[in-house]
């Protein structure tokens, strides 16, 4: 058991009977501890007060002449972006409804960043305390982008993209970025910053330096413990029971319904689907395929009961696997609204 993610907010909220995360004051109070709106050396008198007054009631209501009174624009306006979310959030009626909200009608109207840290949030909640180090890990590809690279013998590999472009700014050649370059991984797996089962309790050390890369090769078990998250995920938000399980290819003459995990995931499965042509490099993109299966067939629309779901990640041109797991949420072929 293991407090990690300490500093994701999530402590700070509530947790409701029926398993829903509450906003409290507490958490509000995290975004003013933010750069985006924290106060600095410079920071003026009008912005000072209202940042004392929101930090004594967060809840408090602000007029735009409040707004306008400090100094600096750019202030102004993460002020007023922060405070647009702050109506939305407290108009829901839990942390999950406000997150659903963000993808129905005109798009995301959120900085991507709150929407990242939500799901980061909602993860740590999923998971739990007693959960393993390698879903933990597997976990962060819900809400940070990972760089990926196929080294010697197709071996898939995946780090935290800010951590790589952090060690190579800094100059930096061990570990992960000995990794990317393409270390062997017959070196001492100790060497390298690779998390596996053997040594998966590591983790918990440096579970907020996000610098672990693991292997996404189907059989291996990151790609078994990301399974899990999914399921997680899936029966957390639209309380939907599915078992869901690694492929290496999809040969169904039946295939009707599938969900890409990512845009370029999206795309292939898309071309594939249809029977369209795809260049080679397309589907070296692609990282693992899954099926997913629904346990209670009634949860499913009539014509897709008895059949699977397949899903797929892929990385994009940038070799960027960026998920967009409300995908899950939306996309999936239910009987009922979530």
């Amino acid at each position: 058991m293991s407090n990690y993610w300490p500093n994701s907010a999530y402590q700070t909220l509530l947790t409701s009977p029926d398993g829903q995360l509450l906003v409290t004051d507490d958490f509000l109070r995290t975004y003013l501890q933010r750069p985006e709106l924290s106060l600095v050396p410079e920071s003026c008198a009008a912005e000072q007060a209202l940042h004392q007054r929101l930090t004594e009631n967060p809840r408090i209501e602000i007029t735009e002449q409040e707004i306008a009174a400090m100094a600096d624009e750019d202030i102004q306006e993460n002020y007023r972006v922060w405070l647009r979310y702050r109506t939305r959030l407290l108009a829901a009626s839990s942390l999950e409804g406000f997150y659903m909200s963000l993808f129905k009608g005109d798009g995301v109207d959120v900085p991507p960043l709150f929407v990242m840290q939500l799901a980061q949030i909602f993860v740590r909640h999923i998971l739990g305390d007693d959960t393993h180090p390698l879903e933990v890990r597997m976990g962060e590809i819900f809400f940070r982008t990972q760089k990926i690279t196929v080294l010697e013998d197709s071996i898939v590999m995946a780090a935290d993209e800010e951590v790589v472009a952090r060690n190579a700014q800094a100059g930096e050649s061990g570990n992960i970025m000995d990794l990317l370059k393409g270390k062997s991984m017959l070196t001492k797996s100790a060497d390298l910053d690779v998390l596996y089962e053997d040594n998966a309790a590591e983790y918990w050390t440096r579970n907020e330096d996000f610098d672990f890369a693991v292997q996404l090769n189907f059989g291996h078990e990151p790609i078994n413990h990301f399974c899990r998250v999914l399921e997680k995920w899936i029966k957390h938000f639209l309380g939907v029971a599915v078992r869901i399980t690694p492929m290496q290819q999809i040969s169904d003459p039946k295939w009707s319904w599938h969900v890409g995990l990512d845009a370029a995931a999206t795309e292939i499965l898309n071309k594939l689907y249809n029977k369209e042509l795809l260049e080679a490099d397309e589907l070296e993109k692609v990282i693992c395929l899954f099926r997913l299966d629904f346990i209670d067939e009634t949860a499913v629309t009539k014509v897709q009961q008895g059949k699977p779901v397949y899903l797929a990640i892929a990385m994009n041109d940038q070799q960027q696997l960026k998920l967009k797991p409300q995908n899950l949420l939306f996309n999936l072929p239910l009987a009922r609204a979530s």
